[in-house]
């Protein structure tokens, strides 16, 4: 009862105290709205006198604390004219309400004849050859930036509702992440970000506006779609003037953006762009992307002479995916911005439209000769054309006396020690926009997950008790991992897969689990982490019908500095092994057709084998691997005929794999010592670092590998492998914006040596005789059969995949909208004892957001061989 009275004295005295503070505050407050009385959510207002300002909520409401004194307020809205206003604020709060009319435009006359065209094409034209000035003009900027991102799931599958909720996940319950930051960009690409505070709904979920702020539409491309800045935007866009207005002295134009095809990847909407300085005013915008659509607004203030940079950023991302909904917006505030121009473009340039315009004879012209720095002192008027090569040419020799020009973003991100732990008075005084009630509930859940995630390295034995997991049957088909703490758990692989059925096995199970040992101590840079481990793998699996067992064992010590470093490991064990080493059928797949359709494409071969291997990673580029194998191969019966499909025309095949070339000898049993080296390497790829830690981005440089096999004879035993065995790869993609993008995987090696090459030694290609498409779609062929063509000869491979944007179905926007794709594909290879083999095929891509239909054919020579239809998951989800 003491207790009781205590905490209800402790809560009156909070509230006279908020009351007390309350009462010497003042400032302005009050509510926006349109002309028809609606409330104008997220609206712009700006205190001209301090550079700094606020958003309105969703309900128009603002409020903003100012020191006594006079100050001018600007209040924007897309589409409203904006209204400034002068106030004195005194010693109480001033109600400031603002009501905006829309925007009226005056149009230009235009003499429509067969040669006149949108004036909104020059403003484009002149706004897009100075777009990279505008991105480049300011050196380096900081701003103080609230971020709230609030999400909910709206909808879900009636059958999975009931789960989500036992889950914690309820429909229509807000997720909310707030984060006050300063920001401080540096050009060309380093963005530091120190979150001075954040509240989220769980205990280590971050946030981080920086990625969403340091989007530019000055850049060519946002989240991969074409800007309407874009030196290339004439190809996706067609631009009309709706009309022009002056605000403050500017004339600033409006032009509806309407992409030539409607799909992903392309804007949709309005931009406003400056009169004579041809940079972006505001701009309400949409895309989709995988048939989720997302819009960005964005509202402009001249945070120096000439300089317009953003202050109020809006994101919203929607969609539905298989029954589920949901919807995501992020609304960003900018304030206190703190510029540093670039010395080097002070001088504004009158651009020339030569399209339209007479060209004056006292005119800058660009001179590839001489240094663009020089150049750009004097370019105070310019054609666009000429204008654009200045301002490229600039970028590259700025781009020259760069340090590290390999690195394309270089981004910190530093939480200080406070920040998670503000209290609500705080947020209640730097928050710009009030919570709604449904993200005040959404504030209410507690997430455990940091907890058990922390308690995995702790050494505190109380907190490793709570977070331990205990040990549930399922566990061992399912997959689990138990942690103990100081960095050691055990646990057991998904084993559900390895329950299959083969020929070879009839019904077979295994069992697979690791136990690991992890220590990980920061180095002297404070960012990388050296680790050392230690890895076991046992692995056990038995066939019903063969009634063999068969066991092995992978033991590796892996020592890491960052992503350097290097895997020692030993395996070996009797165990049953794919003539084709990259496994190209799946276990479950096998199982399927061999059940339902009798067909056995699986072939299976057992090893007595140790291995010892080594793979070090000398840097993002170089990778070396190396491994050496002593085994005893042994072929191996059918011993199972069960199937469901009883026709007589149908039979399973032997054990023994079709191939042109294969003599009867290379499949008998024998002992080979192999030796493998392999090198890979990535010339010219680039990097992000993200607090001081360096990160290669794989996809900006192609890969090349270099591999040597060879088989080791000694003594004078017949029954070994003699054989040599040179490769060489390339992996690359070429995107060809408005067009698409082509992917493609080249191959070619040939024996030095083939005294005696085994079928296991063969080289295999990676074939497929079922409806079901391997994952990559440069990766393997569709209808070549699995080992028809492997070789012991010199060969040449080809997989070549071309996805459009726009081709045949999807011309219409429709089918663009929602996130599907269309693509052909173009395989070949030639061994030097087969025909020409070649695929060509057609598939949809990213149907219902996961799925990918292909239809083709296989030909020998010009013999047609087989074709049909694959279904698999769309291409652009990776799984490895």
């Amino acid at each position: 009862m003491v207790k009781s009275i205590d905490t209800l004295k402790f809560f009156l005295f909070f509230i006279l105290i908020c009351v007390f503070d309350n009462s010497k505050a003042q400032g302005i407050r009050g509510k926006v709205n349109s002309d028809l009385g609606e409330p104008l959510s997220y609206a712009s207002v700006y205190i001209r006198n301090l550079g700094d300002g606020v958003p309105t909520n969703q309900n128009g409401e603002y409020e903003y604390k100012l020191k006594p004194g006079y100050y001018d307020i600007v209040v924007q809205y897309l589409g409203y004219a904006a209204v400034v206003q002068t106030v004195e604020v005194k010693t109480e709060w001033v109600e400031l309400n603002f009501e905006l009319q829309q925007q009226t435009y005056a149009l230009q006359e235009v003499t429509v004849n067969s040669k006149a065209e949108d004036p909104a094409l020059t403003v484009m034209r002149k706004a897009i050859s100075k777009a990279k000035y505008h991105r480049l003009q300011v050196q380096e900027y900081s701003m103080m930036v609230y971020l709230k991102g609030t999400g909910q799931l709206t909808n879900a599958p009636f059958f999975i509702k009931k789960q989500l909720e036992k889950e914690g996940l309820k429909l229509n319950e807000a997720y909310t992440t707030e984060s006050v930051s300063e920001i401080t960009f540096k050009q060309p690409n380093t963005i530091e970000e120190k979150v001075i505070s954040i509240r989220t709904n769980g205990e280590n979920n971050q946030t981080s506006p920086a990625p969403y702020l340091a989007t530019s539409f000055y850049n060519e491309k946002i989240n991969e779609a074409i800007s309407p800045l874009a030196p290339a935007a004439f190809a996706y866009y067609r631009f009309r003037l709706e009309g022009s207005f002056v605000e403050n002295g500017n004339t600033i134009n409006k032009i509806r953006v309407t992409p030539r095809s409607r799909g992903e990847k392309v804007f949709e909407g309005v931009i406003f762009i400056i009169e004579d300085l041809w940079a972006i005013h505001s701009l309400d915008l949409k895309t989709s992307l995988l048939g989720f659509e997302i819009n960005a607004r964005q509202l402009y203030t001249e945070v120096a002479e000439n300089v317009w940079m953003p202050t109020t950023h809006t994101y919203t991302f929607g969609g539905k995916f298989f029954g589920f909904a949901g919807e995501y917006k992020y609304l960003a505030s900018t304030r206190d911005y703190k510029v540093q121009l670039n010395p080097d473009l002070i001088v504004e340039t009158t651009i020339i439209d030569e399209k339209i315009e007479d060209i004056p004879q006292e005119r800058g012209t660009f001179d590839k000769n001489l240094s663009a720095l020089d150049q750009m002192a004097q370019a105070d008027k310019m054609t666009r054309k000429d204008f654009r090569k200045l301002i490229n040419e600039y970028e590259k020799e700025a781009e020259k006396e760069r340090e590290n020009v390999e690195v394309i973003s270089n981004r910190s991100y530093k939480i200080d020690s406070l920040a998670k732990k503000r209290d609500l008075s705080y947020w209640d005084s730097i928050r710009p926009v009030k919570l709604t009630q449904a993200e005040i509930r959404g504030y209410k859940r507690d997430d455990s997950v940091a907890v058990i995630e922390a308690a995995k390295i702790s050494e505190n034995d109380t907190i490793i008790k709570k977070a331990r997991r205990k040990f549930n049957a399922t566990d061992i088909i399912s997959g689990g991992t138990y942690n103990f703490g100081r960095g050691r758990s055990a646990g057991f692989k998904p084993n559900i897969s390895k329950l299959s059925f083969n020929t070879v096995e009839g019904y077979k199970m295994g069992l697979a689990g690791f136990y690991r040992i992890s220590k990980s101590t920061k180095m002297a840079d404070s960012v990388t982490n050296h680790v050392k481990s230690w890895y076991f793998e046992p692995v056990v699996r038995y066939g019903f019908s063969s009634k063999q067992f068969y066991s092995a064992m992978d033991i590796r010590h892996s020592v890491n500095k960052g992503r350097p470093g290097y895997t020692l490991g030993l395996k070996g064990g009797s165990y049953i092994f794919q003539y084709n080493a990259d496994n190209p059928i799946n276990e479950q797949v096998n199982a399927l057709y061999s059940i339902l359709l009798r067909q056995n494409y699986m072939k299976l071969y057992e090893q007595d084998f140790a291995t010892l291997y080594f793979a070090n990673r000398k840097n993002d580029a170089i990778t070396y691997r190396t491994n050496l194998t002593y085994a005893n191969r042994r072929t191996l019966d059918n011993n199972s005929n069960f199937s469901l499909y009883n026709k007589p025309e149908r039979e399973y095949t032997e054990n023994i794999p079709e191939n042109v070339e294969a003599s009867a000898n290379a499949f008998d049993n024998h002992r080979a010592l192999i030796w493998n080296s392999s090198f890979d390497w990535r010339p010219g790829v680039k990097y992000e670092v993200r607090n001081g830690r360096k990160s290669p981005i794989y996809t900006t440089a192609p890969l090349l590998k270099f591999s040597y096999t060879k088989g080791i004879k000694t003594g004078n035993f017949q029954d070994q492998a003699d054989f040599d065995l040179a490769e060489i790869g390339l992996e690359h993609f070429f995107n060809f914006g408005v067009s698409g993008k082509l992917d493609f995987n080249l191959r070619a090696g040939s024996f030095l040596n083939n005294n005696q090459v085994y079928f296991q030694d063969f080289v295999h290609f990676g074939g497929n005789r079922t409806i079901f498409a391997n994952m990559g779609v440069a990766s393997n062929y569709r209808f070549m059969d699995y080992y028809r063509y492997s070789s012991q000869s010199d060969y040449v491979s080809g997989i070549v995949h071309y996805q459009f944007r726009k081709f045949l179905l999807t011309q219409l926007p429709m089918l663009r909208f929602s996130g599907v794709r269309e693509n052909v594909f173009f395989n070949y290879l030639k061994t030097a004892n087969s025909p020409h083999y070649w695929e060509v095929g057609y598939s949809l891509d990213n149907l219902f957001r996961i799925f990918r239909l292909e239809m083709g054919a296989g030909f020998e020579n010009n013999r047609y061989e087989r074709g049909g239809v694959r279904l698999g998951i769309a291409s652009f989800i990776n799984i490895n």
